[in-house]
């Protein structure tokens, strides 16, 4: 009598949860089986072959079937799976027999595409394995460990399905054994967490997901439909594939669910299936997620609605290559592209496939069901199967299986690559633990499955297909595919051909092998919804559809938002749309370059008014103290031609780019030489007015006269002007920005240009010339039109003119930058042209062409032309002259007294030097008496003819 550790009542509770999950499934099983015959149906078998370590097998032998428990027999996921593993094992036992002295043994059971009749099946996998959950736990009384009389199995090759190796992996991980699948690829299962004792030979449906997403999008397709299987095959795959779509812009037009889990769907329920597919015509690529069976029903509905030129089909290897989906629906699966695992023939099993009979493989109990469904017979004293009951013709047994007549399921090398790995697994545990020892020794009866399940991980070999295998890091195998194709090899003649692989993440198409569609087409069918839209368009989404839109222009100086297609965005001031109206592209720049003719014009009438200043320049220094420069005023003509040459230059400030800078100067340039100038003639009008103003009244020299109290007087005009262009400067400071007057336009110009803040800088200027313009006006009466207040005058009327001419233009040429700018360059450089004419052309004339008029004489005052009367309070002078008239001698003295006074009023007028001889001025001098106390004196200079009234004898 056993005697019960404390631990023994979690091994109790284990088998508790395991006769649960048998009940749940039987239970299952039988309310779904009412099979209409008086036979028992399935017949429970198992395939068995004798070894010192047994794997489990749990094979998809029959299809899945919603009326009974098992539908008909399964030829290549099926019945070549389950003799996959027997031959694999036939050609290891050899080896492991020769090196460690052992050999495996196989116990294979059928699930008929089930979870719940899987889960059933598996149960006896867990019935001899209670040991391997510590051994420890069941110990006799003397304290030996007992024999377990039940088979022991170390692992579990399968199950086929997804939905069914889940089920079985939560049994198998309570009594710790390994579980390794040869079809199951569904992504949930690399969850290790979860499915610890799980490992799979074949790759994750995750890559199978961006294989076909690769495949959509090489054949350009951006709106498609999808159908998954209810199961977690299907399901997950479908999460996988709804994420990846979205993130490379592809659109799903319809998603629906193939019937698994719950049942088998009828005709109808595919047919409805179908008509959803076709209510978006524009879809016409579709991909299938789901298992052989559930497929065939999706093509035979295609067919009875006779909508076989409606869709192309993309598909997974739950269905691709195999004959039952295409076998009698070759129209309607012609053009599909699928993915498979990337597999190649296992070495020698077709030739052996080929040579079962039901005489000579007698370990495979479904062996007569595949032969009877192969050969559409009834093989003699076989048990009655739902589906041999109607066959007449009885099975000779000396049928042969043919190349032609036999498909093979493509992959089934990882069926034998899943034993493969067992065997390595179980060889490279026997040397690290037996050491060498032949045999089992006493560490591996049992196995230890958590111990097993590390060396299984790390398997590297080659197997019997002749491709390297090891696992990743999930436990999953290397992510391989290979790219089929249905196509038509000739007239009625259909097979599935490889096209391309997908390997390391990139799908490459085989260059010798062409891609045909329905009708030979070599151009994949179109599946958009809608075309994409114009750079020039917005999308307008068709309500509840996500990629179906009309275009809609956008609108003069928009384009479609980068941001947004929904919408259309002006693009922003001093951008147009390209000719494609695609992008806001920057419109040039306008600015008064100097290539251009409007600054041409202007900088040559420049340049030579510059030229010009100089040229006079240079003559007045060449004859600084010649008396027609003296009497000028040289200083303050200096200035004048400096204000002159600074108006001039200020034209080249307005070619060059602005800038901060360059605005700042021209916010002070233009104001400053206009101060410079018009400070001097200022300047130069006050002063004539003064003395001939004083001269009325007063024989007295007037003060501030002098050059240097002239100069002082100037340089504090000008100094004003500073100021306010300094005041200006802080306050508001020009700089340089882009102003677009009109949609089109992008000038960039200096701030001060956009509006009147110019005025600013010119009001001070144009005080200066209003007020020499009232003092020209004034001064216009001296007696014979003395010369320099005349040129003064016409100098500022004509200024006038120009600036009130200036003025409309100025306001009037806001959006042409040019012509506004080179107006107020030609404004400038006619002013300092005008006064340059006016003021200094005079002068170079008498000093050029008359150098004779420009010397010092003497003073005569011929008695012919004086009549001076004489003044009893001045008695006459011993120096005077007696004239031919006969007046007295007296009288003369009079005339120079008189001459005298007009000395000191004409002589700061016409020698601003200060020079006191006036002989070296005077031409000619008539003196006349008004009446007893005053003179009338006329006088004719180098400069031109003056006269001074109302001399006062007595002072």
């Amino acid at each position: 009598m056993p005697h019960y550790h404390r631990s023994s009542f979690r091994t109790f509770i284990l088998m508790m949860m395991a006769l649960t999950l048998l009940v749940i499934g039987r239970l299952h099983a039988t309310s779904n089986s009412r099979p209409p015959f008086n036979f028992t149906w399935p017949t429970k078998k198992a395939s068995e072959v004798e070894g010192d370590l047994i794997l489990g097998g749990l094979m998809m032998i029959h299809e899945r079937q919603d009326d009974i428990t098992c539908g008909p027999v399964m030829p290549q996921g099926g019945i070549q799976a389950l003799e996959t593993m027997l031959f694999t094992i036939d050609q290891i036992n050899p080896i492991l027999s020769s090196t460690v002295g052992f050999t495996i043994g196989a116990h294979i059971l059928d699930d008929c595409d089930k979870d719940t009749y899987g889960l059933e099946q598996a149960v006896a996998f867990v019935k001899g394995s209670i040991s391997n959950i510590d051994d420890t736990d069941y110990k006799c009384l003397d304290g030996t460990v007992p024999d377990v009389r039940n088979k022991v199995i170390s692992g579990v090759v399968g199950a086929s399905s997804s939905v069914t190796s889940i089920q079985v992996a939560n049994l198998l991980r309570l009594f710790r054994i390994p579980q390794v699948s040869f079809f199951s690829s569904s992504p949930e299962l690399s969850n290790k967490q979860r499915f610890e004792y799980f490992t799979r030979t074949i790759p994750s449906d995750h890559h199978q997901v961006m294989a076909i997403v690769q495949m959509i999008r090489f054949l350009k397709w951006t709106y498609i439909s999808i159908l998954y299987e209810e199961s977690t095959y299907g399901i997950k795959a479908f999460e996988e594939l709804e994420v990846l779509l979205a993130k490379n812009n592809i659109c799903i037009a319809v998603k629906e669910r193939l019937v698994k889990d719950s049942g088998v769907a009828g005709e109808a329920a595919y047919n409805g299936i179908v008509h959803k597919l076709n209510s978006k015509p524009k879809a016409k690529g579709v991909i299938i997620f789901g298992s052989d069976q559930e497929v065939s029903g999706v093509m035979r509905a295609v067919r009875r609605n006779n909508l076989t030129a409606n869709f192309n089909w993309i598909g997974s290897d739950g269905w691709a290559g195999r004959l039952l989906v295409s076998e009698g629906n070759e129209p309607e699966v012609e053009g599909t592209l699928a993915f498979l695992p990337q597999a190649h023939p296992v070495r020698g099993f077709d030739n052996y496939f080929l040579s079962l009979t039901p005489l000579n493989n007698k370990r495979n109990p479904w062996f007569i069901e595949f032969w009877e469904n192969h050969f559409q017979c009834r093989y003699p004293s076989s048990p009655p199967t739902p589906y041999n009951q109607n066959w007449q013709r009885t099975c000779t047994g000396r049928e042969k299986l043919s190349p032609e007549g036999t498909e093979f399921e493509r992959q089934l090398q990882y069926v034998s690559d899943a034993v493969m790995a067992f065997a390595n697994a179980f060889k490279d545990m026997h040397q690290t633990v037996c050491k060498g020892q032949r045999g089992l020794c006493k560490e591996m009866v049992p196995i230890d499955g958590s111990e097993l399940l590390k060396y299984l991980r790390r398997v590297e070999f080659t197997g019997l297909s002749g491709d390297r295998f090891q696992f990743d890091d999930y436990g999953d195998g290397p992510a391989r595919y290979d790219l089929i194709h249905f196509k038509q090899v000739s007239t009625g003649r259909y097979r599935w051909l490889r096209v391309g692989e997908y390997h390391s993440g990139q799908l490459k198409l085989d260059e010798n092998e062409e891609l045909l569609f329905r009708g030979d087409q070599v151009m994949p069918p179109e599946s958009i919804c809608s075309r994409p839209c114009n750079g020039s368009q917005a999308k307008k989404y068709v309500e509840g559809e996500g990629c179906c839109w009309t275009c809609v222009e956008c609108v003069l100086y928009q384009i479609r938002n980068p941001d947004d297609e929904t919408q259309c965005s002006a693009c922003p001031q001093g951008t147009l749309p390209n000719a494609e109206r695609s992008q806001c592209l920057s419109i040039p720049e306008v600015y008064l370059r100097p290539d251009t003719g409007w600054a041409i014009g202007a900088m040559s009438f420049s340049t030579i008014g510059i030229l010009l200043t100089f040229a006079v320049l240079g003559v007045f220094l060449q004859h600084n103290d010649t008396p027609v420069v003296r009497a000028s005023g040289r200083e303050l003509s200096y200035v004048l031609l400096s204000g002159i040459l600074l108006c001039y230059m200020v034209s080249f400030l307005f070619v060059l780019r602005p800038t901060d800078i360059v605005c700042g100067v021209q916010q002070t340039a233009i104001g400053l030489c206009f101060s410079v100038v018009y400070a001097a003639l200022f300047t130069k009008t006050n002063r004539i007015a003064r003395i001939f103003r004083g001269g009325k009244k007063s024989a007295g020299r007037p003060g501030l006269i002098s050059p240097k109290s002239q100069l002082v007087i100037c340089g504090g005009l000008v100094t004003v002007q500073g100021l306010i262009l300094l005041a200006w400067l802080w306050i508001s400071p020009s700089v340089a920005k882009h102003v677009h007057p009109t949609r089109e336009d992008n000038l960039l110009v200096c701030s001060s240009f956009t509006d009147a803040s110019y005025m600013m800088g010119f009001a001070y200027p144009i005080l200066l010339i209003l007020l020499c313009t009232v003092y020209a006006v004034v001064t216009r009466k001296i007696p014979a039109a003395f010369n320099e207040s005349k040129y003064i005058g016409f100098t500022m009327y004509t200024t006038c003119v120009i600036w009130l001419a200036f003025v409309p233009i100025y306001f009037s040429t806001v959006s042409h930058l040019p012509l506004r700018i080179t107006s107020m360059s030609v404004t400038i450089s006619l002013s300092a042209t005008v006064t340059l004419a006016c003021l200094f052309s005079p002068k170079l004339y008498i000093i050029i062409f008359h150098p004779e008029r420009n010397v010092r004489q003497a003073l005569t005052v011929p008695t012919s032309k004086a009549s001076i009367r004489h003044s009893k309070n001045n008695p006459p002078s011993n120096n005077g002259h007696t004239q031919n008239n006969g007046t007295s001698e007296a009288e003369p003295a009079k005339g120079l007294i008189a001459l005298s006074a007009v000395q000191n009023q004409l002589l700061p007028m016409t020698s601003p030097s200060g020079d006191q001889q006036i002989q070296s001025q005077l031409l000619e001098t008539e003196v006349g008496q008004d009446n007893e106390s005053d003179l009338i004196v006329n006088v004719m200079t180098s400069g031109g003819t003056t006269s001074a009234s109302r001399i006062q004898l007595n002072e």
